[in-house]
């Protein structure tokens, strides 16, 4: 099987590229925290729905990250065909399907396997989604939009105030009537209007500045 990132190293846009030269150079650490913050809870999230648990799907991301700080002193792409996020999902994907296929062979040698045994692993296996099925592409498309509201709702804490945010957060995303939302919080109703308009104009363009970046 050919390696994710040097199989699609030819097949990216020019979305990240700063980000992505700056994390050829393992010593920048604040290029690398910036990374691991935007995409972590995405490669979690999709491990998660492919049938790990919660210290299963820890470990995956672990181990992507580890990959690619290995990967990345010597990678390379060319910027005018594919997609950074079809890239990212072929590499979390391939890790996903690297710690079913090791935890298959754990089991395996654990218990010197019977043809009942050996039955039990491949049930196992085929009990979670191929991760190289369209079901776990539909995982992925759906977890991406939502760590993009996610990202973009983290950014937004250095731009506005908390009470701000909040009020952005109860009555937006949560659907929170503004009158409830000014009881809640002691404040105005058209102190909530404002905020909702201002935060979510905010919102907006830091949604749209991730899909231009990030897609």
């Amino acid at each position: 099987m050919r390696d994710p990132v040097d199989a699609d190293s030819d097949t990216l846009l020019p979305t990240r590229q700063s980000l992505l030269t700056r994390l050829r150079d393992w010593q920048d650490e604040a290029g690398w925290r910036e990374f691991f913050d935007t995409y972590w809870r995405l490669i979690y999230k999709v491990a998660c729905q492919a049938g790990l648990s919660d210290i299963q799907a820890q470990e995956v991301v672990q181990n992507t990250f580890v990959y690619l700080a290995r990967k990345m002193p010597k990678f390379h792409y060319d910027r005018t065909r594919g997609s950074y996020k079809s890239w990212l999902r072929v590499v979390t994907r391939s890790r996903i399907q690297v710690y079913f296929r090791s935890e298959q062979r754990q089991r395996q040698f654990i218990r010197d396997p019977s043809p009942s045994d050996e039955d039990d692993a491949s049930n196992f296996i085929e009990s979670f989604p191929d991760p190289a099925s369209d079901q776990l592409d539909e995982i992925w498309q759906r977890e991406w939009e939502d760590n993009l509201i996610t990202v973009a709702f983290q950014r937004l804490r250095s731009k506005v105030s908390s009470q701000q945010l909040l009020i952005f957060r109860l009555g937006t995303l949560s659907d929170t009537p503004a009158s409830q939302v000014a009881k809640k919080l002691r404040v105005s109703v058209p102190q909530i209007y404002l905020a909702r308009h201002r935060v979510g104009k905010l919102f907006q363009a830091e949604l749209k500045r991730l899909r231009a970046e990030l897609e």
